[in-house]
Parts: C-alpha cells; structure tokens; sequence
C-alpha cells in the first residue's frame, strides 16, 4: 500500500496528484507547519531522517522514499506501465529526464533564496533589521531576482515551443515542473509578460485528477495560480 506523508502547502501536493492521475490507491498521512517558523513538524523526522516532504512509504515494496523526483521515478517504474512518460530511449524521454530533474536542482533554488532573503528582515532582532534589509536587498537585486527571471525566461520559451515541458504529450515532468510555476506566478510575477505561463497552469489546474488531489490533499495556497478557482472542499 502507498502512504503519501503530506505537509501542507508543499511540494508533496505533487504526488498526491500523481498517483490521481495513475488511478492508484494511496493513503495519506497529514502534517502542519510550525505556525512561527513555517518548518515541517519534527514528527516528519520519524518517517525520513531529514523531516521533509514529501516521503511515499510503500509497504508492497518495503520503500521510504524521499525527494519529489525519486519518488516519480519510482512510482512511474513500479505501478505507471509506460503511463506519464515517453518511451524510453527516445528523444522526448531524455527531455522529461531533464525537466524532472530540473524542477528541483536548478529552479528551485533560486526561489526559496527570494523566499528566504525576503522574510529575513522580519526574523532577526529590530536593532539589526535596517542592517539585515540592506544586505537582504542588496542580494535580492544584484543575484537572486535575476537569476530568477533568467529561469522563468526560460520556462516561458520552452512552453512557446510545445505545450508540455517534455513535448506535445502531458507527462510526469509537468506535474513535477507545476510547483516552480506555481510559487514563482504567486511571489516573483511569472505571469508579468510571458503568455505561456498562465496558460500551463490552467491547463493543469484544470485537470480532473489535480482537482481530485487538490481535495484529498486539503488547503493548498498555490492552487489559484494562473488565477484558476482551488477545487470544491
């Protein structure tokens, strides 16, 4: 059986919606951020080491798995019969290597430092806040938010040239790529001049097994990106 161990507003909303579009049987364990430091409950760390989410637990396969990416391998290989991904050794294959791979190592970087470097003011005494919001800033304008638009630029001319990151089918590496998306169109304007954008996150928003995760995973700030109504509760 396949446990899901689901923090709220996170990446583990992907894989809920994965094993949606797989048809597969699934429960889920539900965790809550820290409400002061908005960090997974040590709780977590009795699942996996690290105490991140997501972690798929399969007792079928007597498997803890942790990172989004290995997860979607893993699951895809097991339990996907050549669904969610194009054949392999070919072109459209390597592709989809690459955007499941790229979600996590190159995009997401860049974003959680923006996170990171815009609440750090707020979370160091007020004696130092003016100190902390000028070097916060000042890394903010010279390395991060460029380095941020570099890759929504990107995003933006790979989804000009096919509907799908992979190619002209739906894959595993949209679903994969959908948090990128999802929390740059909310806090680093993604949307602002790039008409590609919106559209894919429409498109998968729309999708009746990411509406199915989205009311089995619960409340999900990022489900209206791309200005898209969040499933009925």
């Amino acid at each position: 059986m396949l446990t899901v161990h689901h923090l709220d507003n996170s990446r583990s909303q992907r894989v809920l919606w994965l094993l949606e579009e797989l048809e597969l049987p699934y429960d889920i364990h539900f965790y809550s951020r820290d409400p002061k430091t908005m960090q997974a409950p040590q709780s977590l760390r009795r699942i996996h080491p690290l105490g991140k989410a997501p972690v798929l637990t399969d007792t079928d396969g007597d498997v803890t798995l942790a990172e989004s990416g290995a997860i979607i391998e893993y699951v895809l290989a097991r339990y996907g019969h050549g669904r969610l991904e194009p054949a392999h050794g070919t072109p459209a294959h390597t592709r989809f290597i690459y955007w499941l791979h790229y979600a996590e190592g190159s995009a997401m970087p860049p974003l959680l430092l923006k996170l990171v470097l815009g609440l750090l003011p707020g979370r160091v005494p007020w004696p130092l806040r003016p100190f902390a919001a000028l070097i916060a800033g000042g890394a903010l304008t010279k390395a991060i938010n460029p380095q941020v638009r570099l890759h929504m630029d990107y995003w933006e001319q790979s989804l000009a040239a096919s509907e799908w990151f992979a190619g002209p089918e739906f894959t595993a590496a949209d679903i994969q790529m959908s948090f990128p998306l999802e929390v740059a169109a909310a806090r680093a304007g993604a949307l602002a001049g790039r008409p590609h954008i919106g559209p894919f996150l429409r498109r998968i928003h729309a999708r009746p097994a990411c509406q199915r995760a989205l009311v089995r995973g619960g409340s999900y700030a990022y489900a209206t990106a791309g200005n898209v109504p969040a499933a009925t509760r």
